[in-house]
């Protein structure tokens, strides 16, 4: 069954039961957690061919999270108990969900790495690479060009706003990327991934 979300429309709302899951064909979904104080914070972001909620359709756990859609969506809706009957029948599929989760992982961990001994500045820098790597687009020269903003940027990282803001300014003067109308350039994924490292 294929059904449509407009920007900022809820699928799984923290609390809900993971009745269904979800193939994501057009669009982002953020999947993200709700501190005391209400400000949001991005835990994960979908693309296209991504399935989820998997973990609570497995594990039958309560749900932590929000599960909202980025952009406008279209997405595929099947009963959970269906999906993993299928999984549990079909090895080759099981083993590619495994290598999702997996390659999820490394990024979560490389995340948390960061979030525990990087700067500020280290932690912007990571978030703005994932970015680029699954949603940028590569041109010569190794430049990506993303279109993410700083509220967004500010909640994956666990920053404010004002010190994304900040940040990016001192890259931007560092040549390290370009600010333009709505949209960052990283000019050469390269160095900025070595800067990275020495941060």
């Amino acid at each position: 069954r294929v059904r449509h979300y407009t920007k900022g429309q809820v699928l799984i709302l923290n609390g809900d039961n993971a009745d269904y899951v979800y193939r994501l064909l057009k669009g982002k979904v953020k999947q993200y957690d709700t501190t005391y104080r209400g400000d949001e914070i991005i835990l994960n972001v979908f693309k296209p061919s991504a399935f989820f909620p998997m973990s609570l359709a497995i594990n039958k756990v309560p749900n932590p999270y929000t599960f909202e859609a980025e952009t406008d969506i279209e997405v595929q809706q099947v009963p959970a108990g269906e999906v993993v009957a299928f999984i549990k029948a079909n090895p080759d599929v099981l083993f590619d969900l495994l290598s999702r989760v997996f390659r999820g992982v490394d990024g979560l961990l490389g995340r948390m790495a960061h979030l525990m001994a990087s700067s500020a500045k280290g932690r912007l820098m990571y978030e703005l690479l994932i970015e680029a790597r699954r949603f940028g687009i590569l041109k010569t020269g190794g430049e990506y060009t993303i279109k993410v903003n700083e509220k967004d940027l500010a909640a994956r990282a666990g920053l404010s706003r004002e010190t994304v803001s900040r940040e990016m300014g001192k890259l931007a003067k560092e040549g390290l990327v370009i600010l333009n109308s709505g949209k960052i350039t990283i000019c050469n994924v390269e160095i900025f991934e070595g800067k990275l490292g020495k941060v």
